[in-house]
C-alpha cells in the first residue's frame, strides 16, 4: 500500500494528559459484561457501587480499569484522562471551559480525587483528574515482582491495560478539532476522502502510537461508541484468548490479525452486553518523534483490507452502541 504523509508535522503534543485513565461501560447484562472481564480477560473486581462494579487490569497501577455499570442499553458511559500535573489539569480545564465544554467539578469516584466533568463536541461523556490512589492488592496477593501492581492471573486473555478508545461521531472534523486544540493530543494517522476530509483520527497524548480515535458515524448518531480496546503482551494471549472466547459462545467479529494502520494485531468481540471490545498488541510501536508527520491513508487504499489481505467485515462499519 502507497501512503501519504502530511506535508508538515502536526503540533506536538503538550503533554498535559498523561494517558487514559479509565472508561465505563453501560450494559444491559451486567452481571455477565463484569464475568467477561473476570473470567475471560483476566480482571478483578476491586469495588461496587448502586448499580457499577470497578474492575482493575492486574498491571494498572490505578484503582480500577473499567466500571461497568448496568443501564438499559449498551454503550460508553464517562472516559477519565489522567493530567500529567495538577498545573496541567488547571491549563486543561481553562482550555475546556474557553471551548464550552464544561461541566463543573465532581468527587467521590473510585480511588479518584476531583474530576472535572466535560463533554466532547459529539457528546461524549470525559472526566479529567490528577488526584489519585495507586492500587493495592489485598493481603496476601502481592506479586512476586514488586514493579508490578499485581499478581499475573494467568488466566483468560491477561489483559495488562486499557489500551485505547474508539469513539463513532458525527463529525469526525469537530473531534480531531477537539483532540487537538482542546485536549493538546497530536494526530498520529487518518483516512482522509478525495476532498481531505478525514473520516477517522487516530490521535495520541502519550508516547503509544494512539490513545483516542474518532470514527465517522454512519448513522450521524451522537455519543456512541465503536469499542474499547486493552494490550496483551503477547500475540500468543490474544491467540489463546480467541478459543476460550470460542468456548464461552462470545461472538468473534474479526480477526486475529494485523491493521494496516498503527500496525496493531488485533483480535474483536462482543461482549454479553454488546459492546465491542479489541484485544491489541500494539506495544511495541511507539511514536517517538515531537514533529511527527501523520500518515494519511485514502479511502483507495483502505478498501485493499488489512496489513495481510483480511478484508474489512461489513459489520465493523455499523455495528456501535448504543444501537442505532
Amino acid at each position: 500500500m502507497t501512503t501519504e504523509r502530511a506535508a508538515e508535522p502536526t503540533a506536538g503534543r503538550c503533554r498535559d494528559i498523561a494517558h487514559v485513565g479509565a472508561a465505563e461501560l453501560r450494559t444491559a447484562e451486567p452481571d455477565l459484561t463484569a464475568d467477561f472481564f473476570v473470567s475471560l480477560l483476566g480482571m478483578e473486581r476491586v469495588a461496587a457501587a448502586g448499580d457499577s462494579v470497578y474492575l482493575h487490569s492486574w498491571d494498572d497501577y490505578e484503582n480500577f480499569t473499567v466500571k461497568v455499570t448496568g443501564a438499559s442499553t449498551s454503550g460508553i458511559g464517562r472516559t477519565w484522562l489522567r493530567a500529567g500535573s495538577q498545573d496541567a489539569l488547571a491549563r486543561r480545564v481553562a482550555a475546556i471551559q474557553a471551548a464550552g465544554l464544561g461541566g463543573g467539578w465532581s468527587d467521590g469516584e473510585c480511588g479518584i480525587g476531583p474530576v472535572y466533568l466535560f463533554r466532547d463536541p459529539d457528546q461524549h461523556d470525559f472526566g479529567i483528574y490528577f488526584q489519585t490512589e495507586w492500587y493495592q492488592p489485598p493481603a496476601g496477593q502481592w506479586p512476586a515482582l514488586k514493579n508490578q501492581a499485581a499478581k499475573y492471573p494467568g488466566r483468560g486473555a491477561t489483559v495488562r491495560r486499557l489500551d485505547h478508545v474508539n469513539y463513532l461521531a458525527a463529525d469526525v472534523p469537530a473531534a480531531a478539532g477537539f483532540l487537538g486544540g482542546v485536549l493538546g493530543a497530536q494526530l498520529t494517522e487518518q483516512i482522509v476522502q478525495d476532498d481531505g476530509v478525514p473520516t477517522a483520527v487516530w490521535y495520541h497524548v502519550s508516547d503509544k502510537s494512539y490513545d483516542l480515535v474518532y470514527t465517522a458515524d454512519w448513522t450521524g448518531s451522537t455519543g456512541r461508541l465503536h469499542h474499547l480496546a486493552f494490550a496483551c503482551d503477547q500475540r500468543d494471549e490474544i491467540l489463546r484468548a480467541a478459543d476460550a472466547f470460542l468456548e464461552a459462545g462470545i461472538h468473534i467479529e474479526t480477526g486475529p490479525h494485523k491493521h494496516a494502520i498503527q500496525q496493531t494485531f488485533f483480535l474483536y468481540v462482543w461482549e454479553p452486553g454488546g459492546n465491542r471490545i479489541e484485544l491489541c498488541n500494539a506495544g511495541a510501536r511507539l511514536v517517538l518523534a515531537p514533529d511527527w508527520r501523520p500518515i494519511s491513508w485514502s479511502l483507495a487504499e483502505r478498501a485493499k483490507g488489512q496489513a495481510w489481505g483480511l478484508q474489512t467485515i461489513d459489520t465493523f462499519h455499523t455495528h456501535g452502541t448504543p444501537p442505532v
